[in-house]
Parts: structure tokens; C-alpha cells; sequence
């Protein structure tokens, strides 16, 4: 049985941000429950797995760990493509890390998806007491770009892990969304699509379900 065989959703997330705002650590917090305050800096690109069930449906994320250093740039601009959701990580007590986040957005886009979805994460809220980012301008970036925003603490595991299932939830409701479109469009067509691999013809069905089916997708 293949990894497709075994999930019924398999999506791909980047996390993107400058180099010491704790990417890794984030990632790591979430997909392993593990912290390390003498994490190094990211080479190139790390891939880590996360397993979770929303709906009854299995769902595997890869979540693709970029680093920030910008001689790296030119490698991990491949790892944007096809990607279902962006993290945006900024560091609260780095101001840099955050003026820096329009130019990491501006790249993501050029190469994702536009629908795919992005969360913006303002890291290391246990050193609220160093901040240099206020909550203000990160819910101003926010909103300028119509993404969600948390502070988090990779330290601390604040928010962490409703972070990233946040993210991955709005990705699955969408994909949901686009399956339910292209089945009603099937189903005005004459014919019907399952989320199973295997399509079958409307022929297959009684009259009166495929009824009921186009009423209740195409009312």
C-alpha cells in the first residue's frame, strides 16, 4: 500500500522567514513535541511529517523547513511549488525579522498557489519582555494581507500546535470545498465523481438518488 493509499489528503507546507526566528524550533515543537534552545541554523531544507484525522478523514502534512539565509534562496524557491499552506515566522524581539516578512511573502507568491492559505506566526511571545514587534503592527500586516496571526513560543509550546492545526484545518476545509464544486459540476454533467480514486457513471446510481445528490449540492 502506497503513503497515497493510506491518507485521504496529503498536503505540503512551507515555513519561511528569516534565519534565527525560529523556524526549526517551531516545527519541531509541533511535529515532535521537542525543544532546543542550541538549535542551529537550517541548511538548505528539512522536511518533517505530521499525521492528523479532521472529519474522519487521515490527513499527512509535509511540512518543508526552509532556510533563511538568502544564499539559500535560489535552492529553496523550488520547494514553494505545489505547497498547500505557508508559515510566516517572524521573531518579536527581532524588528528586522519582521520588515523582512513583506520581501518572504512577495517571493512565496510568486510561486504558490493563489489559494493556497497563510498564517503569520510572531515566535518567542515568552520574551514578551524583550519585544521590538508590537501586536499592533503584526495585526495591521495581517490585515493588509487578509492572512491569520498568532503570537507563539516554540519555547514554551504557547499556541504552537493551534497554530499549525489551524492552518492545516482552513487547508482541508478549502481542498474540501473544491472537491464538493467539482463533484456538483460533475453531477450537472451527467456524471459523478467520488473522493474515492474511482469515478463512476451517474448510470450506475438509481435516478431518484442522483436526485436528491443534484439537489443537495446544486440548490
Amino acid at each position: 500500500m502506497s503513503i497515497q493509499d493510506e491518507f485521504d489528503y496529503i498536503f505540503k507546507v512551507v515555513v519561511i522567514g528569516d534565519s534565527g526566528a525560529g523556524k526549526t524550533s517551531l516545527i519541531k515543537q509541533f511535529s515532535l513535541g521537542e525543544f532546543d534552545k542550541e538549535m542551529r541554523s537550517t541548511l538548505g531544507v528539512e522536511l518533517f511529517v505530521y499525521n492528523n484525522v479532521i472529519a474522519d478523514k487521515k490527513i499527512r502534512t509535509q511540512i518543508w523547513d526552509t532556510a533563511g539565509q538568502e544564499r539559500f534562496k535560489a535552492v529553496t524557491n523550488l520547494y514553494y511549488r505545489k505547497a498547500s499552506g505557508v508559515v510566516l515566522v517572524y521573531d518579536i524581539t527581532n524588528h528586522s525579522s519582521f520588515r523582512n516578512l513583506q520581501n518572504w511573502l512577495s517571493e512565496a507568491q510568486i510561486h504558490i498557489d493563489p489559494d493556497a492559505c497563510v498564517i503569520l506566526l510572531g515566535n518567542k511571545s515568552d520574551l514578551r519582555h524583550l519585544r521590538a514587534v508590537t501586536r499592533d503592527e503584526a495585526e495591521q500586516f495581517a490585515k493588509k494581507h487578509d492572512i491569520n496571526f498568532l503570537e507563539v513560543s516554540a519555547k514554551d509550546n504557547a499556541n504552537v500546535k493551534y497554530g499549525f492545526e489551524s492552518l492545516i484545518s482552513e487547508i482541508y476545509h478549502l481542498h474540501s470545498f473544491k472537491q464538493t464544486e467539482y463533484e456538483c459540476r460533475q453531477i450537472q454533467n451527467g456524471s459523478v465523481t467520488l473522493t474515492s480514486a474511482q469515478p463512476y457513471n451517474a448510470a450506475s446510481i438509481s435516478q431518484e438518488k442522483l436526485k436528491q445528490m443534484r439537489e443537495k449540492c446544486c440548490s
